[in-house]
């Protein structure tokens, strides 16, 4: 089984030394193949779109968020030869980048916090892909490993969907091979050459995985069986006695030409590189420690004696012998399944995610939908299809070096369609590459980026500028006092009694109120990791329960349940300072509840396999951005912000004000009829800075900041 080696700042760059790949090769691709209907239409290909637009295209895209004033005047000064190259290198290293392209593995995964180890998952593919894992190897950890839930975090993906092998087989062929393999599992597949024989010989891998849940400790883990649950032919079809379990074969096709292909080669050699770069590491010499009877050694390396060294591994072989090779078997029939889905002459898995890629950074797939594949649905420019699955194999599986093909070329940096042309004609256009789609922000990206225009990231208001008396119905134990709670608890809370109570102020409390719609809860997701790694495995610390002590815990727990607190409402008055600071929904925990901003905008559930993001638009939509909190926070001048002092004071500048929202808001300059209408909106307001605020709660609500130029 090969290994995955941690990408180093010398790895960053290597891929465009070893890879003869570039952005160019994509362009002459593309147009050759494009030419032909653009001839039959006489239609030119729309032209390269300018500065302020790429800008913002290119923000959203890579790290989640549209950029700053700062960030606009920093790239202006840049020379404009190779300028958009070096920003692009510099977004694939920002931390964000990591953050934004979490989310898309999440909704391809359908990773969720709340299910069986989904939080420690999520933190753990986004530690992928800012390390640079490559792709294949986060694809093999995934499907083979078994384990507990949370401690070892990759066996979340599996146990996401109960281990189920029947559904597991779906999965894996559609989210890895983008092949809906699942319509064969009641019968012949009706548009495709995939039987129901061919299904079952799929989900056979899975036979042997179980999912086990200890009713004593809770502890959730996978393991594989001795026998296994897959049998053929199905329940229902034939006698009951001919049945027989299934050996497990893999039914996609594999390249198996004799020559090796070019892209395989370079894949060898960039593997090849990246074992050459890995420095040796430096210790004490083999004389050092055969002639050492002292701590000596074991101090220096370690900063522990050598007893502590040697307590600390006796404890780490006990659970080594205990659990792993206990209760967490490895599963050999899903490591061959996951050799055989990855292998590099597998085109199915290369070619799937470049078109999920590709259709989240152009907007529309080589294949639509993106996951079904199949020989009557045909790829759009099948050349530029492959030509990018060979250059991501060679590049070692490199989501980084897939990007930057992709937002280096002319298909990413064209203009959308003009707005008075036919259907046929504009659809024609985007499917062969003459002129991009009109995409919408994803939730995540609209979101920050109205945190971003709104200086919500950090406090905009001095303290004591914003206060304001509200009154509450709190409610508390009865006979008590309102300070007894350090929380309000709304209504809708308190009815569900004191469970819900006891988060007053977190998650519950923000569904339930009903203005925190668009709260997010950030994540550490290295504390998440680690946290995971330092925890003790719970089967070492049990210990054996008498029947006289399961007794007296089981009367405990019955007098807790018969006690219930009775509550009473009252209405409190206190003194708030609003200046709220929003935290990055690209770190939230996912999906969000049900009515959240990141919703109602799309975010999938991430529960039913295929459940694609919703890009339609709806009046709760609409309704959420005319009245929701962080627009209304982020409309708001602060006076901390840059804005405030060209609004009050001596030194006002109504029009270059106007120019700076919106350089914030809409990454571009205002016009001249833009700026007469601003001044007008301003000078009705009862103060420059009421007026403002205006402004700025219109631009955000405008089709122009929601999608992209």
């Amino acid at each position: 089984m090969k290994h995955w080696l941690p990408a180093t700042s010398f790895l960053v760059g290597m891929a465009s030394l070893i890879s003869c790949a570039s952005a160019n090769d994509l362009d002459v691709i593309v147009t050759r193949a494009s030419a032909k209907a653009a001839a039959e239409r006489k239609i030119e290909p729309m032209p390269l779109v300018d500065d302020s637009v790429f800008l913002r295209r290119i923000y959203v895209d890579l790290i989640g968020r549209i950029p700053t004033d700062a960030e606009v005047r920093d790239f202006a000064t840049r020379p404009a030869k190779g300028r958009r190259e070096q920003l692009v290198e510099e977004l694939l290293k920002d931390d964000r980048f990591s953050d934004r392209w979490t989310i898309f593995f999440a909704d391809m995964l359908r990773l969720r916090s709340q299910a069986s180890g989904g939080q420690a998952l999520i933190a753990y593919v986004h530690n992928a892909v800012k390390t640079g894992m490559p792709y294949d190897e986060l694809c093999r950890r995934l499907i083979y490993t078994n384990g507990k839930a949370g401690r070892i975090p990759e066996v979340g993906f599996i146990l996401g969907d109960d281990a189920d092998p029947l559904a597991m087989a779906s999965v894996t062929s559609q989210v890895f091979l983008g092949v809906r393999i699942g319509c064969a599992q009641c019968h012949d597949h009706p548009f495709d050459v995939w039987k129901r024989r061919d299904f079952y010989d799929m989900a056979a891998f899975y036979g042997k995985t179980r999912r086990f849940e200890s009713q004593l400790t809770k502890i959730i883990y996978a393991t594989e069986a001795d026998q296994t649950t897959i049998m053929w032919p199905p329940e229902g079809v034939g006698p009951a006695e001919e049945r027989k379990p299934i050996a497990p074969r893999f039914p996609f096709p594999i390249d198996e030409s004799k020559d090796t292909p070019g892209y395989i080669k370079r894949l060898a050699a960039v593997r090849q590189a990246k074992i050459a770069a890995i420095p040796v590491a430096k210790g004490p010499t083999v004389d050092d420690l055969l002639e050492s009877t002292s701590d000596k050694v074991a101090k220096a390396t370690t900063g522990k004696l050598a007893e502590e060294l040697a307590t600390a591994d006796a404890k780490k072989d006990i659970r080594k012998i205990d659990v792993q090779k206990g209760l967490y078997k490895p599963s050999e029939l899903r490591e061959q399944l996951a050799q055989s889905v990855t292998d590099p002459r597998n085109r199915y898995f290369s070619r799937a995610l470049v078109n999920r890629v590709w259709k989240t950074l152009i907007g529309r797939g080589f294949v639509e939908p993106v996951d079904d594949f199949r020989a009557d649905n045909p790829a759009a420019l099948p050349e530029a299809l492959d030509y990018l699955a060979d250059e991501f194999v060679a590049s070692d599986y490199d989501l980084r070096t897939l990007v930057r093909l992709i937002v280096s070329s002319e298909a990413y940096q064209r203009a959308h369609c003009p707005t008075d042309i036919d259907e046929p004609t504009r659809v024609m256009m985007e499917t062969q590459l003459l002129a991009t789609p009109v995409r919408r922000m994803i939730a995540e990206a609209m979101y920050d980026s109205i945190v971003t225009a709104g200086h919500l990231f950090e406090p905009k208001h001095s303290p004591g500028k914003n206060e304001r008396t509200i009154r509450e119905i709190v409610r508390v134990p009865k006979g008590g006092k309102p300070g007894e709670i350090s929380q309000p608890v709304s209504l809708a809370a308190a009815n569900k009694g004191p469970a819900m109570m006891a988060g007053a102020g977190g998650p519950a409390m923000a569904a339930a109120t009903g203005y925190a719609l668009e709260d997010a809860i950030e994540l550490d997701f290295n504390s998440i990791l680690k946290e995971q790694g330092e925890e003790e495995v719970e089967l070492d610390e049990m210990k054996a329960m008498s029947k006289e002590e399961l007794e007296a815990q089981r009367m405990v727990q019955q007098r807790m349940m018969r006690s219930s607190t009775e509550y009473e409402d009252k209405i409190v008055t206190r003194v708030v300072d609003e200046n709220p600071v929003f935290n990055s929904s690209l770190r939230m925990q996912s999906p969000a509840p049900e009515g959240h901003f990141l919703r109602i905008f799309g975010q999938p559930n991430r529960s039913d396999l295929g459940d694609l993001r919703d890009d339609s638009a709806s009046m709760r939509q609409a309704l959420m951005m005319l009245n929701g909190r962080v627009t209304h926070e982020a409309a708001r001048v602060g006076d901390l912000e840059p804005m405030y002092r060209l609004l009050t004071g001596k030194a006002v500048n109504v029009e270059k004000a106007v120019q700076l929202a919106y350089m914030e808001i809409l990454t571009r300059q205002p016009s001249s009829e833009e700026i007469n209408d601003a001044r007008q909106i301003i000078g009705d307001a009862a103060t420059p800075v009421d007026g403002m605020a205006d402004l700025r709660w219109i631009l955000m609500n405008c089709n122009e900041f929601r999608f992209l130029p």
